[in-house]
């Protein structure tokens, strides 16, 4: 009876460990078991371990910080990282991020906006919306560093994690109105059950564990605000989501989540500046 159960566990610990292998071999460029098993049903599943993956490439990233940091100043320990982030993941959601922006931005109907989103060619809007999102992430992880190099060790966890979450939930938020035959992301999840939406925010929320109830109360509060004013603006403009709006979304909630630990660490030393006049 213990065997039969043993084996029954273990199958479903495979079943698990191969739905988040596809999520990662999808999601990056780090090698995966040669035996993990595909299906567009089975990819379709994996988005519950979207946030994992956020926390597998966060270590990543961290360490790659710890080291280049060692030996260079903060500012291109910083740039190298970045890069890190750009190989690591084949600059995917920076891809949906331009193309999202080429699209909304350069078009008026829903056809002609999906029509340009499918295009791999980068227009003006992609270009500078990626230019800018790139300095803007640059700018707030150095400032960030500046303050504690520990700090920007935990802020990259958390940003990789949770914005994937972000970004995951929206699949059971909208319809998928892309062309499946045409998309770069056909295999993505069109239904999220309620139990993958479940273990998605829950690994999200594991590095949360690790700020105050105060930090952890804005960034929720922002991240949801977010969420509800992207969705809404999908919908008046696409009629749904595409995989890069899923991209896009990721890039934004990571921006945002930077932006508000700035924000509590510029507030922190305007504080601490106030006091300290007072007191003289």
């Amino acid at each position: 009876m213990s065997m039969a159960i043993t084996s029954q566990l273990k199958e479903k610990i495979a079943i698990q460990l191969n739905l988040f292998y596809l999520a990662l071999s999808f999601f990056t460029r780090l090698p995966v078991p040669k035996t993990m098993h595909y299906s567009e049903t089975l990819l379709n599943k994996a988005n519950r371990y979207f946030s994992f993956v956020g926390l597998v490439t966060g270590l990543f990233l961290g360490l790659s910080y710890v080291i280049f940091s060692t030996f260079l100043p903060t500012n291109i320990a910083i740039l190298l990282t970045m890069a890190v982030s750009l190989l690591l993941t084949g600059a995917f959601h920076e891809d949906g991020l331009a193309d999202m922006a080429d699209g909304i931005g350069g078009a008026f109907t829903v056809e002609k906006r999906l029509t340009i989103m499918k295009d791999s060619r980068i227009g003006t809007y992609g270009t500078v919306t990626l230019l800018i999102s790139l300095l803007l992430k640059f700018t707030l992880l150095v400032t960030i560093a500046n303050h504690d190099g520990n700090y920007l060790l935990l802020a990259i966890f958390l940003a990789e994690s949770l914005s994937r979450a972000v970004a995951g939930s929206l699949i059971s938020a909208m319809p998928y109105v892309t062309d499946i035959e045409q998309s770069k992301s056909k295999p993505l999840a069109q239904a999220q059950s309620l139990s993958e939406l479940t273990l998605l925010i829950l690994v999200a929320a594991i590095p949360l564990m690790f700020y105050p109830s105060d930090i952890i109360f804005t960034l929720v509060m922002v991240l949801l605000f977010f969420r509800y004013l992207f969705k809404h603006w999908l919908i008046d403009r696409l009629g749904g989501f595409t995989g890069d709006c899923l991209g896009a979304a990721q890039q934004i909630s990571e921006l945002l989540i930077y932006l508000t630990l700035v924000a509590y660490i510029d507030n922190d030393a305007l504080l601490a500046a106030t006091l300290a006049g007072s007191i003289t």
